[in-house]
């Protein structure tokens, strides 16, 4: 290959990913404004300054798209990866800086507006399965790993609904620290393998 053939290739590729990176970051946009069911290809074509083609053959489908949206967005797999001793508090801190933001996030935005769409549960429940659930069980030990892990879960995106129906002032007045410690404690709890509690006999 000479080098001016080369830098052809190394030009379509830039090309191809700043393309990509225009379509995620317009899908992104469209749908924490409109919702999964009120976007179409076409719109975020337009948004993005492709064609619909380029979509389909980047992403496949719309829900496809949506599903690489959320992904990108997370923070999650950051958090998780890792020493698996310093999950607990790793995943206690992210929660206590999602909680004090002050603005709703793009992908919260998202899940918001989109997540009555039938095709979004799908795509939601594919998004705890790989971003969330799996890479906790990959990081523990002992028995019962899914099970922690989803209780682990529970935590992390219980803080959603609570968001939605309640806001985050009372979390945002508490004390970090106290909070974070508090967190800990949670997910230590629910990533810990089973132990009973120790029985007593009754006193003679």
């Amino acid at each position: 290959m000479s080098v001016e053939q080369a830098e052809q290739r190394e030009h379509r590729k830039r090309d191809r990913e700043a393309t990509r990176r225009r379509i995620l970051d317009a899908a992104r946009d469209l749908f924490g404004e409109h919702g999964y069911d009120g976007v179409t290809v076409r719109m975020i074509a337009s948004a993005a300054d492709a064609n619909t083609a380029l979509v389909n053959r980047y992403f496949g489908s719309k829900a496809a798209l949506f599903g690489e949206v959320l992904a990108g967005e997370s923070a999650l797999r950051g958090v998780i990866a890792g020493d698996p001793a310093g999950l607990p508090r790793r995943l206690a801190e992210h929660f206590v800086r999602q909680a004090s933001l002050h603005r709703v996030t793009p992908m919260a935005r998202m899940i918001d507006r989109s997540a009555g769409s039938p095709e979004v549960k799908q795509i939601l429940l594919g998004y705890l399965e790989d971003v969330i659930i799996e890479p906790i069980v990959a990081q523990l030990e002992g028995p019962n790993p899914r099970a922690r892990a989803m209780l682990a879960s529970t935590i992390i995106m219980g803080g959603g609904p609570v968001r939605r129906l309640l806001g985050l002032n009372d979390l945002r007045s508490a004390d970090p620290a106290e909070l974070t410690d508090r967190l800990t404690a949670m997910f230590t709890a629910a990533l810990s393998p089973y132990s009973p509690a120790p029985t007593h006999a009754a006193a003679p």
